[in-house]
């Protein structure tokens, strides 16, 4: 069996990459299709988000907050529901909770 990969973002840390998707899962699962998510999981959300290896892209001009909304037609459904970034230009786009957990080079 291998290694628990501790997670640490600036606001929480998991002892395994496996309780820091289930954290956010719950969090994705707690909202409908749709919905702006609450200042709190957002604040969480920014965290997770910043290990997200295209961050620059995903947060270029600011963001405005997250909502919960159907991934987008040219991914793969591997969930009927996902994360997206509301920038502050208006515009918005998915991230994964699985790309951002993915291991790194310096973890």
């Amino acid at each position: 069996m291998g290694k628990a990969r501790r997670i640490t973002l600036t606001t929480r840390s998991f002892d395994k990459a496996g309780d820091a998707t289930a954290f956010f899962t719950a969090m994705l699962n707690r909202y409908n299709i749709g919905d702006r998510v609450s200042a709190e999981d957002a604040t969480d959300l920014s965290a997770l988000l910043e290990r997200h290896d295209q961050v620059e892209e995903k947060a270029r001009t600011g963001i405005a907050g997250f909502e919960v909304n159907t991934p987008p037609e040219d991914v793969p459904n591997f969930s009927k529901r996902c994360f997206w970034v509301i920038r502050r230009d208006g515009t918005k786009i998915d991230f994964s909770i699985g790309h951002c957990l993915k291991p790194r080079p310096y973890d």
